[in-house]
């Protein structure tokens, strides 16, 4: 039976349901591991939560700011701590400009007051920062700093770029996000192709979450080990165990991967079959 036509909200919500349960995606949640703290149904309930921030990005006429703001305070009712921070930086313009091109132009638009919010949201995560950044998200004046310098939240993703994957995607027209679209289509459906784009992720990019947990030399090897199971020496589970043992989860690539998902069902990809 045919569905009615989606929306952008349901697209966005299905983006985060299927990126959570694929199964195996090294390191991270799936419906076959969860973590101490974070499980697999509180990725689902942020899936729902999120609905009236999704819907308000897709109406338009609220910052980008605001709109991540609300769909972090909207998801942070559980115990399960951040789960869609960054998928939320992305999704909320992917969302209101229905689609990659449409949202590179909406970034640029900004506000410092979108800076003002995110970062407000930014406060209310667990999202792991580095030990020295000049803008603490942790202190009372960055509000005022970033008032004082005028920058606008494409200001601070540019800022952030050159050590943030998620931030970088504002400032080279969602490059990373249009590339995993391309390679669901080229992995075929469901959630085996995004097992399979999710590791071709692995292989190419170094992590930056993981970067920012453990060093750049685990991310790098993290992409060397993913290298062994594409060419056969290493299997696909094993790595994931050995991922979930050592605390590494490719995050920023999960957030990235969620909105590949989400340009991909945008332009008609099967998830079905």
């Amino acid at each position: 039976m045919a569905c009615r036509t989606k929306t952008r909200s349901d697209l966005a919500q299905m983006a985060m349901m299927l990126e959570v349960s694929a199964s195996p995606k090294p390191g991270n949640v799936d419906r076959g591991h969860d973590y101490p703290d974070t499980r697999l149904e509180h990725f689902l309930a942020s899936t729902i939560f999120a609905r009236p921030a999704l819907e308000r990005a897709e109406r338009g006429g609220t910052g980008l700011g605001l709109l991540i703001e609300e769909a972090v305070m909207d998801t942070n009712c559980h115990s399960g701590g951040n789960t869609h921070f960054g998928a939320f930086i992305l999704l909320m313009p992917l969302v209101a400009a229905g689609g990659a091109d449409g949202a590179a132009r909406l970034v640029r638009e900004t506000t410092v007051e979108d800076a003002v919010a995110f970062y407000r949201a930014f406060g209310a995560t667990e999202v792991r920062v580095l030990a020295k950044d000049e803008i603490d998200v942790n202190d009372p004046s960055a509000a005022a700093t970033l008032r004082e310098r005028g920058m606008t939240l494409y200001d601070v993703m540019a800022y952030s770029a050159e050590r943030d994957m998620v931030a970088q995607e504002w400032t080279n027209g969602f490059a990373l996000c249009r590339r995993t679209k391309d390679l669901l289509f080229s992995h075929g459906t469901g959630k085996a192709a995004i097992v399979a784009a999710f590791l071709d992720l692995l292989c190419t990019y170094p992590d930056t979450f993981v970067a920012k947990k453990f060093g750049l030399a685990k991310a790098e090897e993290t992409v060397r080990r993913a290298r062994e199971v594409k060419a056969g020496h290493l299997s696909l589970d094993a790595f994931d165990e050995e991922c979930l043992a050592a605390g590494v989860n490719p995050g920023s690539l999960a957030d990235i991967m969620i909105a590949g998902i989400f340009l991909a069902l945008l332009e008609g990809w099967s998830w079905d079959s």
